[in-house]
């Protein structure tokens, strides 16, 4: 269990570094450019590991076909994400990524949906996906709600003085 949070930590930082750089490189091409020359790198990385690693068992296939289009669902998900960087950020855009993920997450296991085994739905996890959610909501809005009670806090002591 602790290799597979190690592992899930790890990811985490790589989906943020690599949104990071995705924004960066946005700034000076298009986000199809961008997602091209993502997806690419990503192809010619993976391969030349799975190689290493792997040998010819690389090109042992044992999904379904239609799993095998989830580079196309990769497509939308570095055009999204980084479009969602530059926009609101990094903070925020990979907060309101990951509430997202948790939600259909939930969803899918509780359907069972796409091959995974289905969970039974419990209150407690909706609760955690409401809470999670909420301390976004809070991390999103608290700025904000910050900056205007400064500013009135502000005008009121220019107004008294």
């Amino acid at each position: 269990m602790a290799i597979g949070i190690m592992l899930a930590i790890a990811g985490g930082v790589f989906v943020c570094l690599q949104n990071i750089f995705n924004a960066n490189v946005k700034q000076h091409v298009s986000v199809w450019t961008t997602t091209a020359l993502v997806l690419f790198l990503g192809f010619f990385g993976s391969f030349a590991a799975g190689l290493a690693f792997e040998g010819t068992g690389l090109f042992s296939f044992q999904a379904e076909p239609w799993f095998w289009f989830s580079g196309v669902i990769g497509v939308g998900v570095v055009v999204c994400v980084t479009q969602g960087v530059q926009t609101l950020g990094p903070s925020r855009a990979i907060s309101i990524v990951m509430v997202s993920q948790i939600f259909f997450g939930l969803m899918w296991d509780t359907a069972g949906w796409f091959g995974l085994e289905q969970v039974p739905f419990t209150w407690q996890s909706l609760f955690g996906v409401l809470l999670i959610s909420g301390g976004v909501l809070l991390f999103q809005l608290g700025p904000a709600l910050e900056h205007k009670r400064f500013v009135k806090l502000a005008d009121a002591a220019q107004k008294s003085s």
